[in-house]
């Protein structure tokens, strides 16, 4: 995935981006392996959790495959131009990470698994890039969508530091902020690892084998955010 990667590693600034488009790129109304709806509305009680942590191929799939995921997309978040494509994003001009949405059923999978299976899934120690990948759009990002997830997600940061730098790993680059708009990837990006599309498709794994301690954060009701219907 890092083909079109111009090993851009600075931010780029609003005044700089690229105008984009105000047509969103079309997706598939469902989802390759679950079925379930790509786009909202959402099924009721669900909720939204966005993660970037490089390819996003492989990240996907790392989240649909974990129970209580209702359903998985990606896109780009974080960055400044509107509807942008994937060679758009790849150039560093637009200001995005490559995102994964994860929608969830609290009830069947905690906010706090779902960071686990973040942190174990990728290095977020590496500023911005992943492996060979290298660019702002492959730096490692969570993005909240309530307090509540935007506390769980700075105490799990801090007891996975520990754990990072225990085995000899350095700083945790990780953004944690409020998730901004998610702009959709294309339909050839999504489940591109599924069984039906791609049978022999592959995104190297570059997580750095240190286990994620779970439950750190412990509040009232379930943790997660906003609710994902609609």
């Amino acid at each position: 995935m890092g083909i079109f990667s111009t090993h851009k590693t600075r931010m780029i600034t609003p005044a700089d981006a690229l105008p984009g488009r105000g047509t969103a790129l079309r997706v598939p109304d469902r989802h390759e392996v679950l079925g379930t709806p790509l786009q909202p509305p959402y099924p009721a009680g669900t909720q939204i959790a966005e993660f970037a942590l490089g390819c996003f191929w492989g990240a996907e799939k790392s989240f649909w495959q974990v129970p209580g995921v209702v359903s998985t997309s990606v896109g780009y978040e974080g960055g400044f131009t509107p509807n942008p494509t994937y060679e758009e994003t790849c150039t560093g001009r637009t200001g995005h990470a490559e995102t994964v949405r994860v929608v969830f059923d609290p009830a069947k999978v905690s906010y706090a698994e779902l960071l686990r299976v973040f942190w174990e899934s990728h290095n977020p120690t590496e500023g911005m890039r992943q492996g060979n990948d290298v660019g702002t759009t492959y730096r490692s990002a969570i993005f909240t969508h309530s307090p509540e997830q935007q506390a769980e997600a700075e105490a799990s940061a801090k007891a996975y530091q520990e754990r990072l730098t225990a085995a000899g790993y350095g700083a945790i680059t990780t953004e944690i902020v409020p998730a901004s708009e998610f702009y959709f990837a294309e339909d050839y990006h999504q489940q591109y690892l599924a069984p039906t599309k791609n049978p022999y498709g592959y995104c190297p794994d570059h997580g750095t084998g240190v286990s994620c301690p779970i439950g750190v954060v412990k509040a009232s009701g379930p943790l997660g955010g906003v609710k994902a219907e609609g």
